[in-house]
């Protein structure tokens, strides 16, 4: 058995499907499978059973998940360590970040982290903030950002930036006419939009599993409020856009805000609501250089005035 093939168990265990398992590791479904039954061969036992939607992991399969994270972990430390050796001539960070706040929030600052070290790799990984927490415990990651508080990881996560949750609609929505403004201590003036005004009209929102979608749903929760939700499991991008198109109201970030054409940002309340970010290391883990390099050109970055 190769280290190829520990890949390959975890990344069928995480899709719990053999097909797009395949897709995510760029092979054919047959060959995925080929490689799960010289395994299954190797071991003399089944390591997942065929269900109606998929797959999930024997028991079996559950030691040898395990064993392949453990195994996986322990190699990429100690790959962490040699190249360490390097004085950071070389090396490689497996860094998490969520699919729709990395595109906005990470090329600057990369950029400027391969301008430094132009011989580490820097290897994204794209999930959720839940997923990316889980991936950090398992030691899949050398880095993230995530949301705060953190739901399972115990360590101390390191505030990176504070960043504000904004209600989209059209130029046209009948919201903007129950716009207001404030002055902030600051002196800049900030538009906003109470909520409980807004009960009378379509709302768009993200899954219930995502941070968008839970801290969306715990504003009208908190309020005692019951939205119209008219699609309640989009992806923040295209609950949006949808927003943009007049099909509602949805929420985005301020770091994902574009200045589209007939389009309208509100911060939610006079006090608006925010969202705290943070950098997260492995808990217990070696901490390598180059993952320690990265972390410090983010808050470089973010935090310089």
């Amino acid at each position: 058995m190769e280290f190829r093939d520990l890949h390959y168990l975890l990344a069928i265990a995480q899709a719990k499907s053999i097909s797009k398992a395949a897709q995510g590791l760029f092979m054919s479904q047959s060959s995925l499978s080929q490689a799960l039954r010289l395994m299954e061969d190797e071991l003399g036992g089944k390591l997942f059973t065929r269900t109606s939607t998929g797959v999930r992991p024997t028991q079996a399969g559950e030691l040898m998940i395990q064993r392949a994270q453990k195994i996986l972990g322990e190699y990429h430390q100690t790959q962490q360590m040699i190249q360490d050796m390097e004085n950071l001539e070389a090396g490689r960070v497996d860094f998490g970040i969520s699919t729709f706040r990395g595109g906005y929030l990470l090329p600057p600052a990369l950029c400027r982290f391969c301008q430094r070290y132009p011989n580490i790799q820097v290897e994204i990984r794209e999930e959720n903030s839940m997923a990316l927490e889980q991936l950090l415990i398992e030691g899949q990651l050398d880095l993230a950002l995530i949301a705060l508080p953190p739901v399972k990881l115990k360590d101390q996560v390191d505030l990176l930036l504070q960043d504000e949750i904004l209600l989209v609609v059209s130029h046209d929505h009948p919201v903007n006419a129950l716009s207001r403004e404030c002055v902030l201590d600051t002196g800049e003036v900030r538009r906003y939009v109470d909520v409980e005004d807004t009960m009378a009209y379509d709302y768009i929102l993200s899954d219930y599993d995502t941070i968008l979608g839970s801290l969306s749903r715990a504003a009208f929760s908190q309020r005692g409020l019951v939205p119209k939700v008219r699609n309640g499991n989009l992806t923040a991008p295209f609950a949006a856009a949808m927003a943009r198109a007049g099909l509602g109201i949805a929420f985005t970030y301020r770091s994902c805000r574009e200045d589209y054409p007939h389009t309208q940002y509100y911060s939610i309340g006079a006090e608006g609501v925010f969202l705290d970010l943070g950098l997260a290391f492995p808990p217990g883990n070696y901490r390598s250089r180059a993952a320690l390099a990265l972390a410090d050109t983010l808050k470089q970055y973010y935090q310089t005035p």
